[in-house]
């Protein structure tokens, strides 16, 4: 009888902290409080971590990143007011599922990009215009940015791109036709690179 006592109070204080959790998801994000809502998801090609400010989708890391450490970089560089809020984030969670299920081909969710500037975001910026199904080499999205000869600075670019996936940098690839490096590792880019030529 009293494993059941104990099993029951468990369950509650389950229930009681997820609760208390939403209500505090709630008053931060209404007092303004709440900088960096996070969230993760499963696809695919591994967990993925959700980060969004009021201004958009600020960062998307695969599990090998290390989820800890982005969310300590992202306290680091944007605010230390962050917090679990899955309701910020449910839109894109949404579009990434339909993504996946073949269902979706662009993603429309507001982004901010305060995490990439100068070169490396001229060549994020470029990432997405290159439409699903597509691949352009290293090579010619260092021409479309105007700077033809720095090839390894747009892997560069690729690899540091805080928004892989909703922003395809798997759509870059080596001259040779070799998909190349690709910051979720070479199953996820080639997963990526598969099932949008399916």
């Amino acid at each position: 009888m009293n494993t059941n006592l104990f099993d029951d109070l468990a369950i509650d204080e389950g229930g009681t902290l997820a609760r208390l959790h939403q209500r505090l998801e709630h008053n931060a994000d209404s007092a303004g409080v709440l900088d960096v809502a996070y969230r993760t998801i499963d696809t695919p090609v591994g967990t993925l971590l959700l980060a969004a400010t009021t201004v958009g989708l600020v960062r998307v890391a695969y599990d090998i990143e290390g989820h800890d450490a982005v969310l300590a970089k992202l306290s680091d560089t944007v605010s230390p007011r962050i917090l679990r809020a899955p309701a910020r984030l449910d839109t894109v969670a949404r579009q990434i599922d339909e993504y996946f299920a073949k269902r979706r081909t662009t993603f429309d969710v507001p982004v901010d990009l305060r995490l990439t500037d100068g070169f490396r975001r001229a060549v994020v910026e470029h990432l997405r215009d290159i439409a699903y199904g597509h691949r352009e080499s290293y090579a010619a999205v260092a021409v479309a940015v105007g700077s033809p000869k720095a090839v390894r600075a747009v892997g560069t670019a690729c690899a540091r791109n805080p928004l892989p996936v909703v922003i395809p940098c798997h759509r870059v690839v080596r001259s040779d036709g070799a998909t190349g490096q690709y910051a979720g590792g070479p199953r996820a880019k080639s997963t990526l690179l598969d099932l949008e030529a399916a």
